[in-house]
């Protein structure tokens, strides 16, 4: 049995069962009709650079960091569904459903932005706002989509705007000195009717450099970084966490 927040859960019995969903990262069991046992897999992909691995550490990490992240974003009146930690790589959640887009902010010229449209802004272009994207979410590679597509499947874009850019100010602001150049937000529709970030927050789905710009995130899995330097990187940002 494990408790997450003021919930006990028998983990063991749930994740005992076929999950519910499963992907690369991540496998979801269904528990009590509107919650869920997430529990994060130690694997990095990268399509851009044609890489994945297993590397195990990995996974304890990312829920170290979105832990810290959610009780940082609860304390803000930032949505997520994040209820309790139940174990190294396990939490409990609210089970939200959600529609295939992901958000993305953008506060620096990097990745796709360099990649999809060379030419338009140097690596580096510090935007003097957030650039809000919506990618679709398909294999292999997800894709840009208009707002107007989002909409028509019943998502109000400006909601995800808004709750994007509230979540990105706050990381910002929370993780100084550091610098963010740009993260991704999974959202769904909470029971109260409003958006909420159903997904993992972590190095895994950021860029975040140091002050010396290297980077503490993804970009060391996706330029080749060994595994025990992964692991010391991430370490020692999570430990530095206020």
């Amino acid at each position: 049995m494990a408790t997450g927040s003021r919930f006990t859960v028998d983990v063991a019995e749930i994740t005992s069962r076929p999950p519910d969903v499963s992907g690369r990262s991540k496998r979801v069991w269904r528990h009590g009709g509107d919650r869920c046992v997430v529990q994060l897999i130690p694997t990095l992909s990268s399509f851009t650079y044609q890489r994945e691995a297993v590397m195990p550490g990995t996974e304890r990490l990312r829920l170290d960091f979105y832990e810290r992240c959610a009780g940082r974003m609860r304390a803000a009146g930032v949505a997520t569904t994040f209820l309790g930690r139940l174990g190294p790589a396990t939490y409990l959640a609210d089970f939200v459903a959600a529609p295939p887009f992901e958000v993305i902010v953008k506060n620096v010229a990097q990745g796709s932005t360099t990649r999809k449209y060379p030419g338009l802004f140097p690596e580096g272009h510090r935007f003097q706002r957030p650039v809000v994207k919506f990618d679709y979410r398909i294999d292999p590679e997800d894709q840009p989509i208009a707002e107007d597509y989002v909409r028509e499947l019943g998502c109000d874009p400006a909601a995800m705007k808004a709750l994007a850019l509230s979540a990105n100010d706050l990381l910002r602001q929370w993780l100084q000195p550091f610098d963010l150049l740009d993260v991704c937000f999974v959202m769904g529709v909470a029971t109260d009717g409003r958006f909420t970030i159903n997904s993992e927050i972590s190095p895994d789905c950021m860029r975040l450099k140091s002050a010396d710009g290297s980077s503490l995130d993804k970009d060391l899995f996706r330029h080749g970084a060994r595994e025990d330097e992964i692991l010391r990187v991430w370490s020692r940002l999570v430990e530095g966490l206020r």
